[in-house]
């Protein structure tokens, strides 16, 4: 096998990541070093198999940031530094100190009410399809699918519509990863600092209020890093999720025959998704305690490993097996795997919150259709996201809700 490392910037790996994928494996097997934005190296593991071993032992692939070895290499605006900064969350946690925080942030987020959750993801939905649905048209990921996750998540958190709109326009920036990333995450430190000093006065039935009297004794230095990994695990995703989804039903035969009648086909997209289109293509990281070797390559203690779940999904090995038709099968790593897994609880919320959105947009413009050919529309030039730069569409107008 080659070892020359294949840099992930490289228009030509966002342009057709499967491809990428299949020259990966053909070059280097399930484990493959490639280099981050600067320079930075790492290994992408797009094996299931290697995948799963990686994600299932903590022991060996650890999770705390602190244990990489190119610190000294990174510079102080890189494009990633908010994703893999050490931080007192359940994200860099490990050992009981994770078990813990998980068990904490679950609780918190299990508390919500499943019915009450329906039914203002809905209100919230037909708040943006009124802001359109007057037109002829509109851009859905951008008015839309980018929008209703952070909005359901920022009213889960007990702020008001006009600061859940703020802090969503903030959290955009960041999970872009442009230049001004860090005084972006900065912004969206402050304002989520600023909630906790406004619960801590005045508690309510909400996710902020249930952290801080949890048994663990979370303090405010705790508190915004672990919320702000919240946001981040559930805002992104949740809106690739919903956009790629809506991708397919719009675009495939199996979903675009029957979009009116399309409640029960809603799921099925979803979960399509998760294997085709994962919205987490890969995922910083985990780092080696101790020299291993894996999948043929030698990882060095400190490495950093990036978790491949797109390229895992759609393993040969895999996907062979799945060749009968077994589409139901929740198999996939697009929700990771392991203790540091995501939560329970979350993917529920998520799943609740896309189903919900999509129902309603199609419930209110069940004539909706591409408004260009499938061919023209662009994935965003991310290694780490899947998801389309915009999603234009036609429908016939309709009243909005709010107007009587």
């Amino acid at each position: 096998m080659t070892t020359e490392p294949i840099r992930l910037n490289d228009p030509r790996f966002n342009a057709d990541p499967g491809g990428a994928y299949r020259l990966m494996r053909a070059e280097h097997g399930p484990v493959v070093p490639v280099l981050m934005d600067g320079d930075l190296p790492a290994w992408l593991v797009i094996g299931y198999r290697e995948l799963h071993h990686v994600l299932a032992t903590p022991a060996v692939f650890a999770r705390d940031p602190r244990r990489w070895n190119a610190w000294d290499r990174v510079p102080e605006d890189w494009s990633m530094l908010p994703v893999v900064m050490p931080l007192p969350n359940m994200l860099s946690a490990e050992g009981e100190d994770h078990r813990l925080r998980a068990q904490a942030v679950n609780a918190a987020l299990t508390a919500a009410d499943p019915h009450e959750l329906r039914a203002v993801t809905a209100r919230l939905a037909d708040r943006l399809v009124d802001g359109f649905c007057a037109s002829s048209g509109a851009e859905l990921r951008g008015r839309y699918a980018g929008r209703i996750p952070a909005l359901v998540l920022c009213w889960m958190f007990g702020l008001d519509d006009e600061r859940g709109e703020r802090l969503t326009a903030v959290m955009s920036t960041v999970f872009d990863a442009g230049p001004d990333v860090m005084r972006a995450y900065a912004d969206m430190a402050a304002r989520v600092g600023e909630l906790v000093a406004l619960r801590r006065a005045r508690p309510g039935p909400d996710v902020v209020s249930r952290l801080m009297a949890d048994p663990r004794g979370y303090t405010d230095e705790e508190l915004v890093p672990e919320l702000l990994a919240i946001l981040g695990g559930g805002h992104q995703t949740t809106t690739e999720w919903i956009g790629n989804a809506l991708r397919l039903m719009l675009t495939d035969d199996r979903f675009s025959a029957s979009l009116s009648g399309a409640r029960s086909s809603v799921r099925e997209a979803l979960n399509e998704v998760l294997w085709a289109d994962s919205p987490s293509q890969m995922q910083a990281g985990r780092y080696a305690a101790h020299d291993v070797e894996l999948g043929g390559q030698r990882i060095r203690t400190g490495d950093m490993v990036l978790l491949g779940y797109a390229a895992a999904n759609q393993d040969p090995a895999l996907t062979r097996s799945r060749a009968g038709g077994e589409h139901a099968n929740r198999a996939h790593l697009s929700f990771s795997h392991g203790e540091h897994g995501c939560p329970y609880a979350a993917r529920e919320i998520a799943e609740t919150i896309a189903v919900t959105a999509i129902e309603v947009l199609l419930d209110r413009l069940p004539d909706v259709e591409l408004a260009v050919g499938p061919d023209e529309l662009r994935w965003r030039p991310s290694p780490w996201v899947r998801g389309v730069v915009s999603l234009p569409v036609t429908f016939t107008p309709a009243i909005p809700q709010g107007v009587h």
